[in-house]
This record gives C-alpha cells, structure tokens and sequence, in this order.
C-alpha cells in the first residue's frame, strides 16, 4: 500500500486532517507555519492559495518586511508596507503572525551601521525603532525576534554597532524597550548554526544568562534551521540541544528551517536523505516539551532565498518549484501524524519510488549515502560548504577563502 493511502486511511481514523498545521497542532505544537515571501503574496495564485491554507501553515512570518531597513529606511521615517502585506494574510485568514526581527547587524540601514554613536544616542535609536515597530503591530505577533544572529560560528560576539558601542549590554536593553513596547509577546534570540552544539550554541546559552541575568525579560530562542541534507544532526541530538535551553526556562521553536541539498537537481537517494533530515528535525521539536513550533523559511523551492545565497545549492523546501509537495513533505507529515495519532515511537522514514513513497518504520532510520556531483570543482565560493559529516560536495574554497571546520558536521569557506 503506497503512503498517502495509509496516512488517509489512519487520519480518517483518529479524526485528523493530513495538513501540516493541523497535525502538528493535535500533535502537541502551537503551530506549524512557514515565511512569506512578501513580493509573491498578491502576485502568484497558486502560491497565494497555499499560504491562505490554515489547515497547512497555522503561522505566517513576513519574509524581510518587518526588518530595520523596510521599517525605518531614514531616521525617524517609518513605513509599514511591505511588513504589513504578511500581517494582513495572517489576519484575513485567523493564522498566528510571528514577527521578525528588530536588533540585527544586517539589513540595518546605514544610518545605523555607520552613524557615530555614544551609548545615549544609540539606546535612544534602539528604543525608538523598538517602541515604534513594535507598536505598529501591538497585540498582532505571537512572538518577536528581538535580537538576531549576535553570535559568530566560532563562539565569538558578532562585530556591529550595537556591540562596538555597549558590548553585550544591548542585548538587556532590547528586551526590555521590546517588554515595554508589547507587555503580551512572547520575546526570542533568534540564530543559525545552533543545532550542531558547539561553541556558538555554548555562546547563545550565555546571552540568554546575561540577559536573564539582567533582570530583562526573554522568552524563546529561535534555531534558524538552515541545514545541509545528509549533514543535519540526529533526531535524539537535536533535542539534546533543545533542552539545554529550555533548561534555562525559556521556550524554544524551529524559526526559519530549510534544508538544501549540496547539488541540484538532486538524485532519488538525496530525496530520501532530505525526508529524513526533516523529520528528525520536526520530531526533536515533538521529543521537547518546551518547542513549540516549526516554521519553515518559505515552503516552495520556486521563491527560497538559497540558489542566490549558495549558487548550485537549493531545493530545500516541502514544496517544489511547481507548487507540488515532495518527499520532504510526507517525511514531516508521517512523523506528525505519528505523534499525532499516539505512535510517537514509531518515526517514519520515506523509500523513494518512481512517483510514489512507501513508508517502512525503524526506530532509528538510517541515513543513506547522497553522491553527488560537484558543482564547484575549483572549490567552493565564499559562505559555501566545504567539509563535516555526510559531505559529498568540493572540500576546497576559492581564493582567498580557506575550509575551516565549525563543527563535526559542517564546515565552511571563510
């Protein structure tokens, strides 16, 4: 019996549509919700369609129409419309708006990154930006990046403004001129490259400390999730990493989750692999009692940010560029349901065939092996992958970039 079959047949059952959304929600999560592309709301049909499918994406994330150089290009000049496009899908359709981002050393207009600052000037931006955004959309965010990305890969404090001026001093101020702007949302630190629980996870865990430490409110840590297939950490060592923070009281959720293939078009076995990796994603979350979501950055490979950011890399969504739902999404689907309809032991694990997937259990599936073929045989460029775990691709950078390993999993040209 090919899958889509078993799952009709076991969600007839237990009472449960199979939608991403609606399962995650019976399986214990606040929501299942993706970004959207703000240039693509109101353009494309199809892609509209899908984003309005609560029962598919319960949460919307604007995609960059909320960041500090769309909502306050000049000084004191503020513009809600492009971070309003989103807000308003999410509110036509009843779905939760999670809201993204305020302190960030990118995307930050240049009047900030390169203004002359003292520590009294600079907090009077800070808190003016914050009370200004935030109260834009007062009562409408689940939930706010307030700091993004602070920490280097190699465990250092991210250079910026922000820390050439307070040192880590504005991580507190943040949250609370955030606290005050919107007593009811819930407040996140928000990065990539944490899932791998190395030295730029140890570093998050101690922004959350001092800012705790502070006496200022955070609420959540957000794991980006920008994975590689067949180098994404195991389902148990993910939620590993997840407890670590909820350890420290605070909730946590997958934010902007993809995971790229190193080589597109990707063969058969890649497709498996991704399947995988997605779900051992999703079910570290289902494993955490305190995860409360997953958001994945985008849902159709036709509009994903990676092929311009990682040339030759990409297909690293649920849906393809053809709006039509992949091995991936079954992958997240099996492993919902299975929470879903009280089968949490049983993940599911996805066997490629021509244009079916079958479905086989195993309590820790394994991960096949991806050949690949080498995009970039003079090495990888700049920001590329170029070693760790599983890697098949180029294990060398273009000059002036070197290989340096980040991680057993990962390793990156700098």
């Amino acid at each position: 019996m090919h899958l889509p079959t078993v799952l009709s047949v076991v969600f007839a059952a237990a009472g449960v549509t199979a939608q991403l959304n609606d399962l995650a929600v019976r399986a214990g999560l606040k929501y299942f919700g993706t970004c959207a592309s703000e240039g693509n709301v109101n353009s494309d049909t199809a892609y509209r369609n899908i984003l309005n499918n609560k029962s598919e994406f319960g949460q919307l994330v604007p995609e960059n129409g909320q960041k500090w150089d769309a909502t306050e290009p000049s000084r004191g000049q503020f513009n809600y419309g492009s971070g309003d496009i989103v807000a308003n899908v999410a509110k036509q359709n009843g779905q939760l708006l999670r809201c993204h981002t305020l302190v960030w050393y990118s995307q930050l207009p240049g009047w900030v990154s390169s203004g002359s600052w003292t520590r009294s000037s600079l907090q009077s931006v800070i808190e003016t930006h914050i009370n200004n955004v935030m109260g834009h959309y007062k009562g409408q965010c689940y939930a706010w990046d307030v700091v993004n990305e602070a920490v280097n890969d190699d465990g250092t404090w991210r250079p910026s403004v922000f820390l050439s001026t307070f040192n880590t001093d504005y991580f507190a101020l943040s949250f609370r001129a955030a606290k005050a702007a919107d007593p009811n949302t819930k407040l996140y630190y928000n990065d990539y490259n944490l899932e791998y629980n190395q030295a730029k996870t140890d570093k998050a865990l101690e922004l959350v400390r001092i800012v705790q430490a502070a006496g200022a409110p955070i609420d959540g840590v957000g794991f980006q999730g920008h994975l590689i297939v067949g180098s994404t950490p195991s389902r148990s060592a993910l939620a590993t990493v997840l407890r670590r923070f909820t350890a420290l009281g605070v909730e946590v959720a997958y934010t902007e989750l993809d995971i790229r293939h190193s080589s597109v078009p990707a063969s058969s076995s890649a497709l498996v692999t991704q399947g995988n990796d997605y779900a051992n994603v999703v079910g570290s979350c289902l494993d955490v009692a305190g995860c409360v979501g997953v958001t994945i950055w985008g849902f159709t490979d036709k509009y994903s940010w990676i092929p311009q950011t990682f040339p030759g890399q990409g297909a690293a969504l649920l849906y393809d560029n053809n709006m039509n739902k992949k091995p991936a999404w079954t992958s997240v689907s099996s492993v919902l349901a299975a929470k879903a309809t009280g089968n949490p032991g049983n993940p599911v694990t996805t066997t490629l065939r021509t244009t079916t997937v079958a479905a086989t259990t195993t309590s820790a599936p394994a991960v096949p092996t991806t050949t690949a073929v080498n995009p970039n045989p003079g090495g990888a460029q700049r920001w590329g992958q170029c070693g760790g775990i599983g890697w098949s691709g180029p294990t060398t950078c273009v000059s002036p970039w070197t290989c340096q390993v980040l991680n057993p999993y990962y390793s990156q040209c700098l």
